[in-house]
């Protein structure tokens, strides 16, 4: 079931982000990046529908994942 981030409380929507990018690892590009600067980049990403937050009943979590 997609989730429409716009339903999203602004907190819970920025702790949802956070809690993605922390559970990906460690990013090892030439330039850091900060925290709040990727949560910046996957807000835009929800925005303009590259990605998309997705609840999975059978599992019983929430994920964002790039739209299909």
């Amino acid at each position: 079931m997609i989730i429409p981030w716009q339903e999203l409380e602004p907190q819970t929507l920025i702790n949802l982000i956070e809690h993605f990018i922390l559970r990906e690892g460690t990013d090892y590009g030439e330039t850091e990046i900060s925290l709040s600067e990727k949560v910046e980049q996957i807000k835009a990403q929800l925005k303009n529908g590259e990605v998309l937050i997705v609840y999975s009943e059978e599992t019983d979590s929430i994920d964002i994942q790039v739209k299909p």
